[in-house]
């Protein structure tokens, strides 16, 4: 699984619908695979940010190449993929992502 798949699924709540895109059911939209790269867009990556301010997190930045959420800090060779880095490592040390406590904040 990729940084972007994790993203989509474990912070976004994105449900796989296909091998190559996604179905978000807030928005009752599909997201064609190709057209989510929050490493490359700056729109795309602020998605994440203001799903995970939703859920408590405080975002931080230098503007250029550094995020942090809360103790989460993130590199990159621009924002979008600093966020991107930032927003992986919550997925992979903090258990909220991945517990339905996720859920129940969110609804």
């Amino acid at each position: 699984m990729t940084k972007t798949d994790a993203i989509a699924r474990r912070i976004l709540g994105w449900k796989l619908n296909r091998w190559d895109r996604w179905y978000d059911y807030e928005k009752g939209v599909f997201i064609n695979d190709s057209e989510f790269q929050p490493e490359r867009n700056l729109v795309h990556a602020m998605l994440v940010v203001e799903r995970l301010e939703k859920l408590g997190y405080s975002f931080s930045s230098n503007g250029v190449s550094e995020a942090a959420f809360n103790q989460f800090k993130g590199t990159g060779e621009n924002l979008p993929e600093a966020i991107t880095n930032a927003a992986y490592a919550i997925i992979e040390n903090d258990s909220v992502v991945s517990s339905t406590s996720l859920w129940r904040k969110l609804s």
